[in-house]
């Protein structure tokens, strides 16, 4: 019989015994630490626990409701450690990892309409004018682009949170990635407001 204690962690209630409970902890405490000294490392953190939450959430069924120290281990695997990220030196290289689940996504971020194009796009690792002129050709002669978009309008879903962009490049969803994405974002409205 183990203890088990009932968590919320990136808006999500899961029950977790209480060792994988005492892990977890040190591994975001250990993340916060290190995110500390970044500018948006509240919203890094925020990211990363909301894909820890959905890391989770999978390994959870109607006949296993208890996350277990071995889940935490395989989120934990999933995502990397602080160490992971930098070497020895601090220089901040990272090392090697895999590449990601990919998933098409409309992209808010790059739109002119619905964002489709610039999807598909980052979908293919093209340039989203590249995409946008096909759509333009293929409509030209009746319309059948337009139709198409349409239905690709929806179809695919919007690409919201740091997990469901990255996924949407085909890069691998772990904190490296959420940092950077994160960073991207942090200083794309921060140019933003200085003009």
């Amino acid at each position: 019989m183990k203890i088990t204690v009932s968590i919320n962690i990136g808006g999500m209630a899961f029950h977790i015994d209480e060792d994988a409970y005492t892990e977890l902890k040190i591994y975001l405490r250990n993340l916060q630490r290190y995110f500390a000294k970044e500018p948006s490392s509240a919203e890094i953190m925020s990211d990363i626990e909301a894909r820890v939450a959905d890391l989770l959430k999978v390994r959870i069924n109607d006949y296993k409701q208890v996350v277990t120290i071995q889940d935490v281990r395989e989120v934990m695997s999933i995502l990397g450690t602080p160490e992971d990220i930098s070497d020895e030196s601090g220089t901040g290289k990272v090392k090697a990892g895999n590449v990601g689940y990919h998933r098409m996504y409309r992209d808010p971020d790059n739109r002119i309409i619905a964002g489709v194009c610039s999807g598909m796009a980052a979908y293919w690792r093209i340039d989203p004018w590249i995409v946008r002129v096909i759509f333009i050709v293929i409509s030209l002669p009746g319309g059948l682009g337009i139709f198409i978009y349409l239905i690709l309008w929806i179809v695919l879903p919007e690409a919201k949170t740091t997990a469901q962009k990255i996924e949407m490049k085909g890069d691998a969803v772990n904190i490296q990635n959420i940092k950077d994405s994160v960073k991207q974002e942090f200083d794309n409205v921060k140019e933003k407001m200085n003009l």
